[in-house]
């Protein structure tokens, strides 16, 4: 498994669906154990913290900075970041015997920005995703399979519709995006600012049990 530092939730008996949860920038991987909690006990929970270094107990997948045209990445550090968590998750699959259709990669701002990435290139690995106040980058374009609608990949997109750091437009245009692609998902909108509610949160265990569990 790649070396990435984590938190786990164990499964309650053998995992019926993995779950890894990707905090934002800034953050670390403790951010979303109130989250993880609220889960089925029958997933099996991994929070991995982000490999680079902000500041003390601040972490992140890339860099990025906030313009006048929206936010500016770092292009080579979230392509890492993607290979990286790619491997990570192959590695967990292999440990707890889930496969891609059971296994579900989501995260918050950044995070969530980093599980689209994942689902959509490497659909053999992860089949459902959740974008929790986040997008998807316009730099994944390349590496998103042709025949990427036949995969079976779902997504879930909730996002705050006041958010003052990624606009809610993003999360309609990353919508549009899916649509064009033809990949199944659920877009909600939420008076909310940058953050995920209890309304959130709730939606969030719903679907993920519905998609990990209802094929177990």
């Amino acid at each position: 498994m790649s070396a990435l530092h984590a938190v786990a939730r164990p499964a309650t008996g053998p995992a019926q669906g993995l779950v890894v949860l990707l905090h934002g920038v800034g953050s670390n991987e403790r951010s979303l154990l109130g989250l993880a909690q609220g889960l089925d006990p029958r997933l099996q929970v991994a929070l991995p913290r982000a490999p680079l270094a902000f500041g003390p107990d601040a972490f992140g997948w890339f860099s990025v900075r906030f313009g006048a045209q929206g936010p500016v990445i770092d292009p080579g550090q979230a392509e890492a970041s993607r290979q990286l968590l790619i491997d990570y998750v192959r590695g967990l699959q292999a440990q707890q015997g889930v496969d891609a259709a059971h296994t579900l990669v989501a995260g918050f701002s950044q995070g969530g920005i980093m599980s689209a990435g994942v689902a959509l290139t490497a659909p053999r690995v992860a089949q459902r995703f959740a974008v929790l106040s986040g997008r998807i980058l316009p730099e994944i374009a390349a590496h998103i399979p042709a025949d990427i609608a036949a995969h079976g990949v779902q997504g879930l997109i909730l996002h705050g519709e006041q958010d003052s750091k990624l606009p809610f437009a993003l999360a309609t245009a990353a919508s549009a995006r899916l649509q064009a692609l033809g990949v199944q998902h659920a877009l909600h909108g939420y008076p909310a600012d940058h953050t995920l509610t209890p309304a959130m949160q709730a939606d969030f265990h719903a679907w993920s049990a519905r998609q990990l569990l209802a094929a177990a």
